[in-house]
């Protein structure tokens, strides 16, 4: 299996891709959008290509939006896929948990503190959303209420019940194949 990071073609979901792209080139994307879907539809993979797509716009190598495809040379894939770039935070359950713990969303809002050393947008996108523990979801629940701006939350819902106050904070968008 693939991991969603080193995935750069994007198969299947062209035209929610397509529809986020052109909310992001409107300038109407939302800063909080919440994609829900069966798990391993690749709602993560989506994610990982709308944030390369945005952050390469002005680099080389940018993002191939007519192939749905993201060049390996391109300086913003090889930060992410190092897990160092400064313009994307994931968040996911840790091996050895069972629930996305405080630390993580604290560490999170640290992330949102900081301001961006270069201009560009700001992603954080949190996979399997529907394991967060009570007090995670309270503490990212103000975090949404009050974000920074050019900081876009991606959070990820594999078709499970999640706090009714995240979601009504968020744009729904439910992912089929």
């Amino acid at each position: 299996m693939i991991n969603p990071i080193d995935q750069t073609k994007l198969y299947g979901l062209d035209n929610y891709f397509n529809d986020l792209k052109s909310l992001y080139d409107k300038k109407k994307f939302p800063n909080k959008l919440l994609l829900s879907g069966q798990k391993g539809i690749g709602k993560f993979t989506l994610s990982l290509h709308l944030v390369n797509y945005v952050l390469s716009l002005n680099e080389d190598y940018s993002y191939d939006h007519k192939k749905f495809e993201i060049n390996v040379n391109n300086k913003s894939f090889k930060l992410i896929r190092n897990n160092s770039s400064p313009n994307l935070f994931l968040i996911d359950i840790q091996k050895d948990k069972k629930k996305i713990e405080i630390n993580q969303i604290r560490e999170l809002i640290d992330f949102c503190n900081k301001s961006s050393f270069n201009d560009k947008p700001r992603f954080i996108l949190i996979d399997n959303i529907e394991l967060m523990n009570l007090n995670s979801n309270t503490a990212l629940l103000k975090t949404l209420e009050e974000p920074n701006n050019q900081i876009y939350f991606i959070l990820i819902n594999n078709s499970k019940k999640i706090l009714p106050t995240i979601k009504s904070r968020c744009l729904n968008y439910n992912l089929n194949l």
